[in-house]
């Protein structure tokens, strides 16, 4: 039955039809328990997918990111730096852990990390004596931040990166894929991500010992023994088999959903950006965004509109649409915390991203239909105020 008017959401599942022959295989050969063949099956196609030497694959994306810094020696009283401009994922591990968060502010030409906001922040640190742990650099929306730059400046300083690429899955970052240049690299198959497994994620490394060290504390850290024996703290983080079988064949058509997503944003682009006022992020040369979803910022002195407003009156045609990520460190939980800008400004980047950006339905299966419905009522709406 067609329904008239019906909502369009954001970023909904997109099944390949697939899924189901991994599910039943579980079944029919009683793979229900937390491990087994598809786990194994699915962690092999990630790292041959992502060029590594391993993948573990976990309950979520933040259990993995958990998993990362547990890895790298984060303990009580350690300094963590971080994207600001994220979601709060990417630090609440670091949080577990007792480790003190600094936020890093972005730039305007991937609205990811600032390499120069990264510099400014490790030399004071290194001046004060307390260089961090580990740096979480995110990758937003499918696009890769300025790795090589970042890599550099961390390098310089020995600390070590975990690429947050929880939604830039399937994104390339210049003949690599986004996700591989930091030591540990984390993806989201959260149910809005660009392939899911309902709930899940994994870390990736090219150092096969992070890896075995991933599955062991992920099941609970149990020792080699013949009974139950655990010298240190583990976790239950560790993806099932039967939604691991999800993940077989969500992976199978990956490059096919952000081929999808990028002809979506295409049309966007082509209807949308010549509006005065509206302008869409960036994709950095010898980079190709997977495009998770499309987003944009709107100049309100041009529009004569704040996005929310914008929010609610496309919510009134029944189209779901989203605020950009309220940056961290102006959080209520991080009151205090350091952050460090790009530059000395009224406003930081990260802060005007957030103060004047939009998402707009993004999903691979949403039809050529469907789409123009949001842009006809983005036009009405930008353009009668």
């Amino acid at each position: 039955m067609i329904i008239e008017n019906k909502r369009i959401l954001l970023s909904s599942p997109h099944m390949s039809g697939n899924e189901q022959k991994y599910i039943n295989t579980a079944f029919e050969e009683n793979w229900i328990a937390p491990l087994g063949p598809n786990v194994d099956q699915f962690e092999m196609d990630i790292a041959t997918y992502a060029g590594v030497k391993g993948a573990s694959v976990t309950s979520s994306g933040t259990g993995a990111i958990h998993l990362a810094l547990d890895i790298l020696g984060i303990k009580q009283g350690d300094s963590v730096f971080c994207s600001t401009f994220t979601f709060i994922a990417s630090a609440n591990p670091a949080l577990y852990l007792g480790a003190e968060l600094t936020f890093i502010d972005s730039e305007v030409e991937t609205w990811n990390m600032s390499p120069l906001a990264l510099e400014r922040a490790l030399a004071y640190a290194k001046k004060e004596n307390k260089l961090p742990k580990a740096i979480i650099v995110v990758n937003l929306y499918g696009q890769s931040a300025q790795m090589d730059k970042l890599l550099e400046i961390s390098n310089s300083y020995n600390v070590p990166i975990i690429e947050d690429a929880a939604e830039s899955l399937g994104a390339d970052y210049k003949g690599k894929k986004s996700g591989t240049l930091g030591k540990i690299g984390i993806y989201s198959f959260n149910g809005n991500k660009i392939i899911t497994t309902s709930g899940g994620g994994v870390l990736i490394s090219d150092d096969e010992e992070i890896i075995a060290k991933s599955r062991f504390l992920a099941t609970q850290a149990r020792d080699h023994a013949p009974h139950y024996q655990h010298s240190v703290v583990g976790y239950n983080y560790r993806m099932s088999n039967i939604l691991a079988g999800i993940g077989i064949a969500q992976l199978q058509v990956l490059d096919d959903r952000v081929k999808r997503r990028r002809e979506i944003f295409d049309t966007y682009y082509q209807e949308l950006s010549n509006i005065d006022g509206i302008e869409f992020m960036p994709e950095l040369n010898q980079t190709k965004s997977n495009r998770w979803l499309t987003t944009l910022t709107i100049d309100q002195k041009i529009v004569k509109l704040n996005p929310y407003e914008v929010m609610d009156k496309m919510n009134e045609a029944n189209i779901e649409t989203r605020a950009l990520w309220k940056p961290l460190h102006l959080q209520p939980l991080f009151k205090g915390n350091k952050f460090f800008e790009e530059k000395e400004t009224k406003e930081s980047i990260a802060t005007s991203l957030f103060r004047n950006g939009l998402c707009l339905p993004s999903g691979s299966n949403m039809n050529q239909k469907d789409q123009i419905r949001v842009i006809e009522a983005f036009k009405k709406i930008v353009n009668n105020k």
